[in-house]
């Protein structure tokens, strides 16, 4: 639960709300206009003054921090919930296609992160790897004691594939159709009796 950075306690009800809707209409904005989305126009869209939001998150870099973890812990809940799909190949898949859309809806918003500054999270970006690798690392194993995926295929190379789709697309109006797209041509080649 978040809580208030000056006296590190839960937050009251309506801070809380106002944290939540803070974060929804970042995430929002950075998906339409990137890691520069204006942060007037985030205060709006989330129903709150500026003070508000500048009293949630003094600096910019820590919104966009709130934001990428928050769609990190986003995948990796997604992986959780798909570990109980009967066909762990599906699940596999099904996990990278989000992998996919989360980086096309970044926009951006990893390398503004790895550009950091003074008030950045040093250890963001390792925590956040370390989740995804992991979350994606327990579906790839039972892919492929299901065989449904070829066993010299390892957790970062989809990743590395997912992620390069993304960053190929993600200016284009319709990326995240256009990555699903190019990551389910591409993962026919993962399959059992498709290697060349």
């Amino acid at each position: 639960m978040p809580q208030d950075s000056r006296t590190a306690r839960p937050m009251r009800a309506d801070a809380r709300r106002n944290y939540d809707r803070i974060l929804a209409a970042a995430a929002e904005a950075v998906a339409e206009h990137g890691a520069e989305a204006s942060l007037e126009e985030i205060a709006r869209r989330a129903g709150v003054g500026s003070a508000t939001l500048h009293r949630h998150f003094p600096a910019r870099q820590r919104l966009l921090e709130a934001v990428f973890r928050g769609k990190v812990e986003a995948l990796c809940a997604a992986a959780d919930d798909l570990a109980a799909d009967p066909d762990p190949g599906h699940a596999l898949v099904t996990w990278l296609r989000a992998v996919a859309e989360h980086a096309v809806s970044n926009r951006g918003l990893a390398a503004s992160l790895m550009r950091g500054g003074q008030d950045s999270d040093p250890t963001l970006g390792a925590t956040c790897h370390t989740m995804i690798v992991d979350a994606g690392e327990s579906l790839l194993t039972r892919a492929k004691q299901a065989k449904a995926v070829r066993p010299d295929i390892s957790i970062r190379d989809l990743l590395t594939l997912a992620n390069a789709i993304s960053l190929a697309v993600e200016q284009e109006p319709d990326g995240a159709a256009q990555a699903d797209r190019l990551l389910t041509l591409a993962l026919t080649g993962v399959r059992p009796g498709n290697a060349t």
